[in-house]
Parts: structure tokens; sequence; C-alpha cells
């Protein structure tokens, strides 16, 4: 194929060969151009000589590496080779000495941590579901059947986690392609164990009546749920809740833009039994579920969740009550989709977004003292009340 100047509109158009390989030359870049092959892949390579021999080396496929990325790790491969260093061998040097455990390591202090909330979970994925054989073996060895494998495993007892497990993992063998520890992902083409379902799950009066019972006796849990109840609000915001943020003479919580979901700060009403519930959890923590882990309260509630479910026998997870909380709070009480909305702090879009900057303290606080009303009449047997419509005067 002919030398040519290499643009992400051309490379795009490029067609493979009928048989065999070719590749196609960068005219601005000379040694550098993208490999294509028969059966479709297509390898961004650089071509030089070191110690009088020819070298190729690869620098990722496309078009999960960029024409960008791949032309800049050109010119660094070829950098070295004036400077008299073997990049390839170098490369591979590396790769070799590199274990899975490196990777993964390097993978959440380098990429999870700077940009990922969540970066959390993706540890434990990777501390609790991967297998400590893979720890030690180099990162290039991890085949697709090592993937598959553990998968299938996986999906036996939990196949939503194992859903989560692959996404993970072709993560951080993504990363490692960027960072040139392996060169191809075993993640590739596996599918997903399980089907994904987005959850509608909404509690009746009777399964709350019946959570409810069960939730005196479930420690510092009950008392999170609890308060997701009595709030709608999150569960990561509300095991971060702390003191400072909590106004208890006011009835006020303020949920910091570097702790809610959308990082939008947010004030929350919490109506007469959310600041009792609070009352008997004060202690000298900086947070009100503190703990020893090491964000310094609590991280997660996944056993004592499961345990409330064989308890009270009602099929839930957490973020179901805030639905829940949303669903009551419109269905029953009246109050309108754009209160519900502005309690919840979704992100809004639109026009509305630009000229409405109203707080609705006053109209989440009516919602709340509503719900709370409603929620004792549930816990208690009590028949619902009527529907008010909550409006703004």
């Amino acid at each position: 194929m002919p030398t040519m100047k290499l643009n992400d509109a051309r490379v795009r158009k490029l067609a493979a060969p009928v048989t065999g390989q070719t590749v196609a030359w960068d005219e601005a870049l000379p040694r550098f151009g993208l490999r294509l092959a028969a059966g479709g892949a297509r390898t961004w390579v650089v071509k030089y000589r070191a110690g009088g021999r020819a070298r190729w080396m690869t620098l990722g496929t496309y078009p999960l590496v960029s024409l960008a990325s791949a032309k800049k790790k050109a010119k660094e491969a070829l950098a070295e080779v004036v400077q008299g260093v073997d990049p390839a061998t170098e490369r591979h040097a590396a790769r070799e000495a590199a274990t899975f455990e490196d990777l993964a390591s390097e993978y959440l202090e380098r990429h999870a941590k700077p940009r990922k909330r969540s970066w959390k979970e993706d540890e434990r994925i990777l501390r609790v579901y991967v297998p400590k054989s893979w720890d030690s073996a180099p990162a290039h060895t991890i085949t697709r059947r090592d993937v598959r494998d553990l998968l299938d495993k996986l999906a036996e007892k939990t196949p939503i986690m194992a859903n989560r497990v692959l996404a993970c993992l072709r993560k951080v063998f993504n990363f490692g392609i960027d960072r040139e520890v392996v060169e191809v992902n075993p993640c590739a083409r596996v599918t997903r164990p399980a089907a994904e379902r987005q959850r509608d799950r909404v509690l009746t009066a009777d399964d709350l009546r019946r959570l409810w019972a069960a939730l005196a006796d479930a420690g510092g849990t009950g008392s999170i749920l609890k308060l997701m109840l009595y709030t709608a609000q999150r569960g990561g915001e509300v095991k971060a809740m702390r003191w400072d943020d909590v106004d208890l003479e006011g009835g006020w919580w303020t949920v910091p833009a570097t702790v809610a979901k959308n990082r939008l700060a947010h004030r929350v009403p919490l109506s007469a039994p959310a600041v009792a519930l609070l009352h008997t959890l004060a202690n000298d923590s900086t947070y009100v579920f503190s703990s020893t882990s090491e964000t310094g309260h609590r991280a997660t509630v996944v056993k004592a969740v499961a345990d409330l479910r064989t308890a009270s026998g009602v099929d839930f997870v957490p973020h179901d009550l805030r639905r829940t909380v949303a669903t009551f709070l419109t269905s029953e009480l009246g109050v309108s989709r754009l209160v519900v909305s502005k309690l919840l702090n979704h992100v809004e879009t639109g026009i509305t977004k630009v000229y409405d900057r109203a707080s609705y303290d006053r109209e989440k606080r009516q919602a709340l003292d509503a719900w709370a009303r409603r929620l004792d009449a549930i816990v208690m047997g009590k028949a619902a009340p009527k529907v008010v419509e909550l409006r703004r005067s």
C-alpha cells in the first residue's frame, strides 16, 4: 500500500486486503503506519532498526487506540531509537515483569481513584472476586478462557455480580493497553453472563410495615435505612453523613457537593422523626455512622441487608427505598413531580434549569413532613390519609 497522509477520515475508509496483510504508512511520520489484516484486524505499528536488525513494534489496535494516541506513542518510540534504546525490548521486559496485581494496583491509583467516585467498589471487586492465583501471574498471561471460567463460576451464585466483575476487568485491561503493560484485552468479545434489567421495585405498605419491624434489631444498618426512608436520599450519601452538615435544631441536612452523586450541594429537610433518630445516634465522631474503615464511615451494608431480607421476608435493595418514597409522594400525597425531583436532587436539563433557581425548601419540607406522617401511619397499621396536593403559594 502506498504512503499516504493518515487522518481520521482516511483511516476509517481504509479497506482490508483480500488475503494476508498490508501496511498503510503515514506520509507525515515515516516508519509509522496502520497494519490491516484480511481478517479485519487493524493494528498501529512502527518500524525501525536496532542492533543492525529491522524491528517492529505494535502500538495498539484501532479504533481502541486513536490515530493521535498511536502517533504520539510512535514518536516516543522513535525518539528512544535515536538515543540507542530498543523500545520493543524495553517494553517486552516491562511487560514480562508486570503481574496482574501490579496492573490492578496501577489502575486503581492512576485511573480509578482520580476519576471515579466509585473506585472503592472496583477495589472491592478486584480484592474479593478475582482469584488470588492471578495476583502473581504476569498480566499478559491472563487469557480469555481464564476470564470466562471466572465469570461462569460467579454466575452460578451471583450472576449480576459476574457482570460487574467483567466490566471492572475490562477497564483494568484497557488501562493496561494504554499503559503498554498488555497488548490485548482478554475480556474482548466476552459477553455478560446475565441479562441486566432495571429495577422498578416499589415497596407496598405491607412491605414497609414488615421491613420497619425488622429494622428495630438491625443496629446501625437499621438506622441508615430508616434515614433513607425519612429523607429519600441515596444510601451512599446517608452513610457519609457528617455531624457538621446536620442542623438538628433547624431540621436541615446539607449534602456537600463532594458527597452528592451529581456533585451538586443539596439541602434536605429533616422531619421530626428523622431529627429524633439522629439524636439517638449522637457521638463524638466526624461521621454519624462512623467506622474504622479508611473513609471513617460505614461503606457497605450488603450483608446486613441480606439478613434483613430474610428476617422481614421483603425482597428489596436499599435503592428501592428511595424509589418507594418518591412513588408514595406523587401517588398518595399529591406532591408534584417537580418538587419530588428537587427533593431527590436530580439534575435538570433544558431551559428550566437556566431560569428556575428556586430552592423549593418549603415545598420539600412539606413533602417530607407529610411522608413522615404517612410512614408512621403505615408502621402503626392505620388507614392512608386523604390525598392533599402540596402547592407553592
